[in-house]
């Protein structure tokens, strides 16, 4: 039997999954190569023989997604799967026309081959876009469960940036643990508000082990999705989270769209700061898409721990950096607090930008005036910190959903912005999730 010469492209997440799932102990297939993107320093490494399984005992080599013509052409490729989130529709099918004119198909794998089904109820949070309020979206949910009694695991999308084998199967339930999984800058921002609410998180690579585990303590399991990507699970009931902010971009990027199709509930956020007239077109295009969905609507409002720090100076703005980059925004949950507490000026960090955040601002010139928190390893860190402690500014507006001071050292004054879902309006979610909580 000749089998299908295949290449998953992806960005350390989907595409691991896709392989778990569908093409791991798939003999119909050869998984020649995954190719990368979107995430510093993951070419050139394996994904290891100890997840690749045993179709795969030298494991399966990583490469640049810059490779991917050549490899096509020199492995004979019959398909390749695209398997990463948050990219323009028009993007995504540059990348197959690309595949196509090198002679291989382009595939995009649907949800009922990919998504796994949990002996526990499933709510899926997810969004249209990267930074469109996800994360607050899953705390409150958390605590409608934990308010009714119920134990909750978050089982988050996956960021495993270091050893693939070590981080199979990853459980953080105190600070510590984040330190024990080394943990980046980005991996942080997801898991540490769980766990200060006392909310165990998994996250990891074999997305099937993982929710064996945390079947074992949850009546309850909350997937906390990362960029616009689908669930990994079955899910008993789908969030969707969009942003007035970008209006337009829910059917404009892949697979967002797909979300907002497959959605039971959508939330639009940061109703109060949005303008009114982009709210009403996104009314208008959830209900074109989606009519049966119901719709909630929601703020994220900001709470700032020491305005004073702020009001008439000259302030550096930090903001949670995927959100900037590949989420295409140009101002978070800082820059709204530096307003609203009448910061003086906004200082351009791009004079003062070390090493691989001059890099980041290269890539991504449309960043606004704010420093994204890159910190996908350790010298990135210490750029982040450099940056920070070289901008000449009075004060620093950290915007990021963990406390970056924990982290870095910053010798600015500093002081922290934080923010939850706030439901306005008459649909609740204590009431859409009350068949599951009563």
């Amino acid at each position: 039997m000749v089998k299908i010469n295949v290449i998953i492209m992806g960005a350390a997440g989907r595409d691991f999954h896709n392989f778990n799932t569908y093409y791991r102990d798939n003999d119909l297939y050869q998984v020649v190569a995954f190719t990368a993107t979107q995430i510093p320093n993951i070419e050139g490494r394996l994904y290891p023989p100890e997840l690749a399984g045993d179709l795969y005992p030298k494991g399966i080599p990583i490469h640049d997604e810059s490779e991917l013509v050549s490899l096509i052409q020199t492995h004979h490729i019959n398909e390749v799967v695209f398997s990463y989130s948050d990219i323009r529709h028009t993007d995504v099918m540059h990348l197959g026309s690309m595949v196509n004119a090198a002679g291989a198909d382009f595939k995009m794998m649907g949800i009922s081959r990919t998504a796994i089904k949990s002996t526990k109820p499933v709510i899926g949070i997810c969004a249209v876009r990267t930074g469109c309020g996800k994360s607050q979206t899953t705390r409150k949910i958390s605590e409608i469960f934990k308010s009714a009694g119920m134990k909750v695991a978050v089982i988050r999308h996956p960021m495993p940036y270091g050893d693939l084998s070590a981080q199979a199967v990853q459980r953080f339930s105190s600070l510590d643990d984040l330190e024990k999984h080394d943990c980046t800058i980005e991996e942080m921002e997801e898991y540490e508000p769980h766990i200060n609410r006392g909310t165990i998180v998994y996250a990891g690579v074999d997305y099937e082990a993982i929710v064996r585990e945390a079947e074992q303590v949850a009546d309850v399991i909350l997937w906390d999705g990362g960029n616009n990507d689908m669930p990994f699970y079955q899910t008993d009931l789908l969030f969707v989270v969009v942003d007035p902010h970008r209006s337009g971009h829910e059917t404009q990027y892949y697979p967002g769209e797909t979300n907002l199709r497959m959605a039971d509930v959508v939330i639009i956020n940061k109703i109060k700061t949005a303008n009114p007239e982009n709210v009403e077109e996104l009314r208008t295009s959830i209900a074109q898409i989606n009519p049966k969905a119901k719709v909630v609507d929601a703020a994220s409002p900001v709470t700032v721990d020491d305005p004073g720090i702020i009001t008439g100076k000259r302030v550096l703005v930090v903001e949670d950096g995927p959100t900037l980059t590949h989420g295409e925004m140009k101002y978070g949950a800082g820059v709204v607090a530096a307003n609203q507490c009448g910061a003086l000026e906004l200082v351009d960090p791009r004079p003062f930008a070390q090493g691989s955040i001059a890099r980041t601002f290269d890539h991504y010139p449309d960043i606004g005036m704010v420093l994204p928190a890159m910190g996908y390893g350790n010298d990135q860190v210490r750029d982040l910190e450099t940056t920070i402690n070289n901008t000449d500014c009075d004060a620093v507006v950290i915007g990021t959903p963990i406390d970056l001071r924990r982290i870095v050292n910053i010798k600015h004054p500093s002081t922290r912005v934080t923010y939850e879902l706030d439901e306005l309006g008459d649909n609740k979610l204590d009431k859409i999730l009350s068949k599951f909580t009563t």
